[in-house]
């Protein structure tokens, strides 16, 4: 089973959803940088369950402690690990499926390939493991705040509830105003109220989290295999309920003419591009404009409906969602987006030193 990822800093994740802790091992993390446990707390608690009526119950304080590679407030170039308890998880709410197969669930692909199964919420499988993921996310933002590099995401999409207003007329600032995680307050209260009926309907509905990375160096990836795209469609695929990424234009690209998608280049001192149809990736390569990429989740499979499955069997029988779930992601899914894409970008800065001797 594979779970890490990363050449330089590189991120080995562990921990089951309703077993004691997660938790995740850094290693290459550069010595002497500030860790701020602060920082890591504050992302920790904008993934937490129980956050909003608008996600899980599950109440998770996400109080972490960092065992190893930390002397004295500084990485020491060792490797950093960080366990996070799990403090809340019922696992009596997932009795009823130990010998029946959700739909659209890892229960059946994961019995397949391995022979055996945690039914407590997916165990591996679970999303709850992610919380690891955003502590080594907020030492990688802090990686790249050396280098001035931000990474800011935020929920354009909820059911056919959609942001229309381009990123850079919005105020990206406001994402955390409220419970869903979208700039417009308008169009966020909106997205609210379909999440809340979706709830009261018993179902759940999915959305699409953006991000946008700002002050960007160029040369980050590599023209091949290592492109930079590459690297972050990865690790956003590698996000729980993750079915889709887009770049720049995306698939509305697909729909131009090359007279109307070619970024042209801006003349001056500094080089850089009218339009930024490409997403800040070009060749594989970051060109210095913002790195621009949209991420679309599915609905959360577990519903609080009826729904036809089979058991271990292949014997028809009947499975109706019980415990705390969220009726959309994407909200919590924000800080994850951020993460991962800082783990990357992090990964490629430290790369990115190897590539010359001079420059």
């Amino acid at each position: 089973m594979s779970n890490s990822l990363g050449t330089i800093f590189k991120i080995t994740s562990f921990g089951e959803s309703h077993g004691p802790s997660i938790g995740i091992v850094i290693d290459g993390c550069p010595a002497g940088l500030v860790i701020d446990s602060d920082f890591i707390q504050s992302e920790l608690l904008r993934r937490r369950p129980g956050q909003s009526k608008i996600t899980t119950a599950r109440n998770e304080t996400e109080a972490f402690e960092i065992i190893s590679g930390v002397f004295e407030g500084k990485s020491t170039g060792a490797p950093i690990t960080i366990i996070i308890a799990n403090s809340d998880a019922r696992s009596k709410d997932y009795d009823h499926n130990v010998k029946v197969y959700r739909p659209s669930h890892a229960d059946y692909t994961y019995q397949e390939k391995y022979g055996h199964r945690d039914h407590r919420g997916g165990g591996r499988t679970s999303a709850r493991i992610t919380a690891g993921w955003v502590a080594a996310g907020a030492i990688a933002k802090q990686i790249l705040a050396h280098k001035k590099i931000n990474v800011q995401a935020y929920v354009s999409q909820v059911g056919t509830v959609k942001l229309e207003t381009p990123y850079t007329s919005l105020d990206l600032s406001k994402t955390e105003s409220n419970m869903v995680r979208c700039p417009d307050e308008a169009v966020a209260n909106k997205m609210i109220a379909l999440i809340e009926q979706t709830k009261k309907d018993g179902d759940t509905i999915g959305g699409v989290v953006s991000c946008v990375v700002s002050n960007m160096p160029v040369g980050l990836g590599e023209p091949v295999f290592n492109k930079l795209h590459a690297g972050l469609g990865h690790a956003m695929l590698s996000i729980n309920a993750v079915k889709g990424v887009e770049f720049g234009s995306g698939f509305e690209g697909s729909a131009m003419k090359g007279s109307e998608h070619n970024d042209l280049f801006e003349p001056g001192v500094k080089i850089s591009t009218q339009t930024n149809h490409s997403g800040g990736i070009q060749g594989g390569i970051s060109n210095g404009e913002d790195v621009v990429f949209s991420v679309a989740f599915k609905p959360v499979a577990t519903i609080m409906k009826e729904q036809a499955t089979v058991d271990e069997f292949g014997k028809a029988a009947i499975i109706k969602g019980k415990g705390r779930h969220d009726p959309c992601v994407v909200p919590r899914a924000v800080p994850i987006v951020e993460s991962m894409a800082a783990i990357v970008l992090a990964d490629f800065v430290l790369r990115a030193q190897s590539t010359t001797l001079e420059h």
